[in-house]
């Protein structure tokens, strides 16, 4: 039930979004997207953008430390100035450390920024931990096998991903890699923000199971990251309980 208030929430949310909107296409961890937006609040209020932009060639500087870069980063993505997209988005070509997913943050916020003033609207930002491309968003998919003791045979495998991939050229989508272990497949594939993404996947295994039932009705369908295996038996153990309890409780 909770599932289904959810997904119905999802679904409200995204039937109001502007025409205007622009996808984060970088993988940035849903943890560095709260803590960067959260350290943005906190330098708005101190006003020191002005004081950044003056100094944004600090950037450049290995003398400077990461805390500081953090702020002069954060900091002139709200000055609306070309000049100040420019030296984040000089800081990302040149960065692969431990700013390099603050400071695609912070670039897309300039961008932002500076494509209201010039188009005299409000443009909206979704970012996903998994990121997307143009109007996509990615998602990593887990097929759940009924046998879950057992990995798909090579038929089965060939089916799961034909009819993945059919099923997204029906919807827009675009299919990007698929990999088969004990217990479950997984995907990882593109979507347009606004799929129905429940009877995308759903029709994928009904499709499946008219050949075989090999898949159980169930399945995960994140945005936020790809998930290790751990992680994976760990979700399907508490999916387990949860049922049980339910069928105690009955």
């Amino acid at each position: 039930m909770k599932e289904e208030e959810f997904y119905q929430n999802i679904k409200k949310a995204l039937a109001n979004l502007p025409e205007n909107y622009s996808i984060l296409e970088e993988r940035i961890e849903i943890e560095v997207q709260m803590e960067y937006f959260e350290f943005s609040k906190a330098i708005r209020e101190k006003n020191i953008s002005a004081e950044c932009f003056e100094n944004r060639e600090q950037l450049l500087d290995i003398q400077v430390g990461i805390q500081r870069k953090k702020e002069i980063l954060s900091a002139i993505a709200t000055v609306d100035d070309v000049k100040a997209y420019r030296a984040i988005e000089t800081f990302v070509k040149d960065n692969k450390g431990d700013l390099k997913q603050w400071a695609v943050l912070a670039m897309q916020e300039s961008r932002m920024l500076i494509q209201s003033s010039l188009l005299d609207e409000q443009q909206v930002f979704i970012s996903t931990g998994l990121g997307g491309k143009g109007k996509k968003l990615r998602y990593y998919v887990v097929f759940i096998n009924n046998l879950q003791t057992e990995i798909l045979n090579s038929t089965q495998q060939k089916l799961l991903r034909e009819e993945l991939i059919y099923e997204l050229k029906g919807n827009q989508g675009e299919f990007e890699s698929m990999d088969f272990m004990e217990g479950f497949s997984t995907a990882l594939i593109m979507l347009p923000l606004h799929s129905d993404i429940k009877k995308v996947f759903q029709n994928v295994v009904d499709e499946c199971n008219q050949y075989g039932n090999f898949l159980n009705e169930d399945m995960i369908v994140t945005n936020v990251k790809v998930m290790s295996r751990g992680e994976i038996l760990q979700l399907l153990h508490q999916k387990k309980s949860q049922a049980f309890d339910e069928l105690e409780e009955d």
